[in-house]
């Protein structure tokens, strides 16, 4: 079966390397890598560094980038890419000098993990120097690139936030104003900064390539940047320390991997949402999927209840494994996951967060009475599968408008604290050295032909929600992988929000208009509160996609049309 593309865009397919990212110079940026041979986890940091500058309000070059690597003997890992609350972190100060909320500011910041996270994943995967991935991100900061629609869009949204700090105005409101479609906009401090270690790294270069990689992972976390850094959030009462700073390293961290018809589906842990798209998944093939038309009543309704469970459990128990004991094996065994889908009411909707199997759940915050949730438009994606059969899949993250730019660097760092709870005693909740619970969640399928699947998006709480259907739009229903992407798409909003202020909209579903008014009136008589979407908005995620099929001998490549993504293959 096949839809067809709402856009006309092809599935682009070639025979060498394909890559698919959230920005189309970021695609054309880890393309060049591949064609000047690079590997795969060479050309996925230059995509997801230049994110981090062409993406600006969604991804921040001193923010978070988890990473997922299959090599092509087989061998998997995860880079986490995410900070840890600083060491002098009040575990108690939000509940008791913010009265419970998390503020805006210094104080929601963690170590700032990206940087070490690209230098780690070249360290061991890749074959380039820093400098090497580095050059296309310095690119488009110094020289500049065209504001596009969705930047437009965020700065405007958040136009406010922005000139809370005078740093963050400067550069987000050029000219004191928003900026326009087509304007070039520039970052000349980042360029500085990104400049600044790679000259560090060539200044080591003669003792070698790793010692190059090392000086350039020190001119972030110990030079002159870490101090820039740390003296600014120090003296707007944030808790980094230079110690915070020179001691970090992303976790690696073991992949979480189960079976489906064949395939094999990887995820990075439950210190991220990654583990809820198997779960989901697990759940909605118990309750039975063959059969259904796509996108009717009776499979979506499957699919948004497998999710609730699924994303119930993510609430009850998932955190930092470090610090929180999360019953991963009994969470993913067979015997929960029938018993989440015998919960399961195929005739009406859960009105709420499913209650908890295992254990006691935590207090859920009140259902909010907003007309829309409050969405954080933050996180970019990055899939690519080189020549060697490599496969690299990155989600990047951490946006600008809640947290100052550090003064004369252009930097933004982490304030994926917002993913903790405020409150202590919650899964997810602060503690100092612990990770917050992240949603961004780099995803893979080794497909039962023996082929690679990197794929992810970003979208806050819809991340895994986008992530499954285009994951069964692909390898249940046998669309192409553009066709796939494109296809309208739900989200449910069944529990509280990943960001602050944690919102909970029991029972909401939004459906992208393209679903029949036939369709969302069966699924508001099943008992969901249907919202509609537009056709097509980037509320409902950004799917990218690379699919090496040794079947056909291609590797063939989708990028979603609902942010400015696109696919390269050759």
């Amino acid at each position: 079966m096949s839809a067809q593309s709402a856009t006309g865009r092809p599935t682009i397919a070639g025979t060498r390397h394909a890559i698919s990212a959230g920005h189309y110079l970021a695609a054309a940026a880890g393309f060049a890598i591949l064609e000047a041979g690079g590997n795969a986890v060479d050309a996925g940091c230059a995509a997801g560094l230049a994110l981090g500058v062409l993406q600006p309000d969604l991804v921040s070059v001193a923010g978070v980038a988890p990473i997922l690597i299959r090599k092509a003997d087989g061998t998997v890992e995860s880079i986490a890419g995410l900070g840890h609350w600083p060491a002098a972190t009040p575990p108690d100060v939000f509940m008791r000098e913010h009265g419970g909320k998390m503020p805006p500011g210094v104080r929601r910041m963690v170590v700032p993990a990206a940087p070490d996270a690209w230098i780690q994943a070249l360290a061991r995967h890749g074959t380039m120097t820093f400098g090497d991935i580095a050059a296309a991100a310095i690119r488009f900061a110094a020289e500049g690139f065209a504001c596009y629609p969705l930047l437009r869009e965020s700065i405007a949204a958040h136009e406010a936030e922005y000139r809370t700090w005078p740093q963050n105005a400067e550069i987000f409101l050029p000219g004191g104003k928003v900026p326009v479609l087509g304007q070039k906009f520039v970052q000349a401090d980042l360029a500085r900064s990104l400049s600044y270690m790679v000259d560090q790294e060539k200044a080591a270069a003669g003792q070698g390539r790793e010692a190059g990689l090392h000086a350039a992972h020190d001119a972030f976390y110990k030079g002159d940047l870490a101090r820039q850094i740390v003296r600014y959030v120090q003296a707007e009462g944030g808790f980094l320390s230079a110690t915070d700073m020179a001691d970090f390293r992303s976790r690696i961290e073991p992949v979480v991997s189960r079976q489906w018809r064949g395939h094999e589906i990887l995820t990075c842990g439950p210190w991220c949402q990654g583990p809820a798209l198997t779960e989901a998944l697990l759940i909605a093939e118990r309750l039975g999927l063959d059969g259904l038309a796509h996108n009717s009543p009776e499979y979506i309704h499957i699919i948004v209840e497998a999710l609730k469970g699924a994303l119930a459990d993510r609430e009850y128990h998932f955190g930092d494994p470090a610090m929180v004991d999360v019953p991963l094996e009994q969470l993913l065994s067979p015997g929960h996951i029938a018993a989440r889908a015998a919960a399961i009411d195929l005739r009406r909707a859960h009105p709420g967060l499913p209650e908890p199997i295992l254990g006691r759940g935590n207090a859920l915050p009140e259902a909010s009475r907003a007309a829309l949730p409050k969405v954080e438009a933050d996180t970019s994606y990055v899939a690519v599968v080189d020549r060697w059969g490599n496969a690299f899949s990155a989600t990047p993250s951490d946006g600008s408008w809640n947290v100052p730019v550090i003064p004369g660097t252009g930097l933004v760092v982490s304030g994926r604290g917002t993913q903790n709870r405020p409150d202590p005693s919650h899964p997810a909740g602060v503690a100092p050295g612990k990770r917050p619970r992240l949603t961004p969640n780099p995803a893979m399928v080794v497909t039962k032909d023996g082929g690679v699947m990197p794929f992810g998006t970003p979208g806050g709480d819809v991340q895994i929600q986008a992530m499954l259907q285009v994951m069964l739009n692909i390898l249940h229903f046998d669309m192409e992988v553009q066709d796939a992407i494109e296809a309208p798409r739900v989200a449910s909003y069944s529990f509280p929000s990943s960001f602050a202020p944690y919102e909970y909209f029991p029972g909401r579903l939004a459906v992208e208009s393209r679903i029949p008014e036939s369709t969302r009136a069966a699924l508001t008589a099943l008992g969901h509160e249907v919202k509609p979407w537009p056709d097509m908005t980037w509320l409902a995620g950004s799917v990218e996609v690379v699919l090496d099929d040794p079947v056909s001998g291609l590797k063939r490549a989708g990028a979603d049309p609902r942010r400015p993504a696109y696919a390269i293959a050759i």
